[in-house]
């Protein structure tokens, strides 16, 4: 089946695969978003024992998640894993020392003989939820808004500067991106607790904070927007392969490819009809809402990035150096096997809606806590 696939064909759809992972990743990462929440929505103890630990019954799925986009990242566009792990190094260092913290902190916040005591614990937890979404955005926009790299005829790269990624947050673009994503992380982690949690006040709490987040959230991806669909893009002509800046390139893509463009804006009415139902209805199917709108909004961004002739990592130092799915991709053969295995994937995502729907079935409450011998 896939060896009758063209290789542009194959590129083609494996960036669609990896978009998809993308979107999941950052529905799931309303457990970062939760996490940022835990003295907000959280006024005591007991309270907070709560939180951590509806967000630890699921904070493995976002880890699986991240590891599983970057691991298809790597095998489908090699070139793009190289240049931007070795060069933005700082930025991924933080994002994944993050995650590491966050790991140690569900296992020893209420482990017995714990000397640090659970604050400090929580305090990682915090971190890990601020700076694995702000920065993931940064990442994600620099999709848009390029990178000071070169790449030689041997295909090495080299960063062009001494600040390694921390360049990145000198653009106000990448800025409200992550704001933005970081916002939208805490709503649906709010969203989370409103639905699994029974605890009124708790409840209260969460539908304030959809609110108040919700509103940060839309003025910074409107910041994000305007400036994507108004600005130049780094585009690739398709005959002699060289690059080239278009005006509102992405505009253009948007308006080229029809179905994304209302697969986004169907997505976007979503999120903000959520955003109105949890924080001024209280509805416990807001989260569900939110999560339906956001994989479409993501989904879309990552196509408008890559396809269509376009450089979803583009060098800001030499534009010829800029990334593509052409000139990033693993070989044919490589394509093809990998091909094969996605089959897989909508059985590995029935498997984790089945073990969501187990593990959910019932409110989480301090009574349950008690009687369980495991807590985080």
């Amino acid at each position: 089946m896939f060896e009758t696939m063209t290789l542009t064909a194959l590129q083609q759809y494996w960036w669609i695969i990896i978009s998809l992972i993308g979107a999941i990743l950052v529905f799931l990462m309303f457990v970062q978003g939760g996490q940022t929440l835990l003295f907000q929505v959280a006024k005591t103890e007991d309270e907070r024992t709560l939180l951590v630990n509806a967000l630890g019954r699921k904070w493995e799925l976002t880890f699986t998640t991240l590891v599983t986009f970057g691991g298809a990242f790597f095998a489908s566009f090699p070139l793009f894993y190289a240049t931007s792990f070795s060069g933005a190094y700082w930025i991924w260092t933080i994002i994944l020392f993050g995650f590491i913290a966050q790991a140690v902190s569900y296992e020893y916040r209420k482990k017995q003989g714990n000397v640090l005591g659970s604050r400090v614990y929580e305090i990682f937890q915090i971190a890990n939820g601020f700076l694995a979404t702000f920065f993931i955005g940064i990442i994600v926009s620099s999709f848009f808004t390029g990178s000071y790299f070169m790449i030689d005829k041997f295909n090495l790269s080299s960063w062009m500067n001494s600040y390694y990624g921390f360049d990145l947050l000198l653009n106000t673009q990448n800025i409200s991106l992550g704001f933005a994503l970081f916002c939208l992380t805490r709503v649906t982690g709010a969203m989370f607790f409103m639905k699994y949690i029974e605890n009124k006040k708790i409840s209260e709490r969460s539908a304030n904070q959809i609110l108040i987040n919700g509103l940060c959230f839309v003025l910074f991806f409107l910041l994000f927007l305007g400036i994507l669909i108004t600005k130049d893009g780094f585009a690739i002509d398709p005959n002699t392969g060289k690059m080239y800046m278009e005006p509102l390139k992405y505009l253009h893509n948007f308006m080229q490819m029809p179905v994304i463009l209302a697969v986004f804006l169907l997505g976007v009415l979503l999120v903000i009809f959520g955003i109105y139902k949890g924080g001024i209805q209280k509805s416990l199917n807001a989260f569900w809402i939110t999560i339906i709108g956001v994989i479409p909004v993501v989904f879309s961004l990552f196509i408008i990035a890559g396809l269509n002739n376009t450089s979803f990592y583009p060098s800001t130092y030499n534009l010829e150096s800029s990334l593509t799915i052409f000139n990033s991709s693993s070989s044919k053969y490589t394509l093809i096997i990998m091909s094969y295995v996605s089959l897989f994937i909508p059985i590995v995502l029935a498997y984790i809606w089945y073990i969501w729907r187990v593990m959910s079935k019932k409110k989480i409450n301090k009574e349950e806590l008690e009687e369980t011998g495991h807590i985080y």
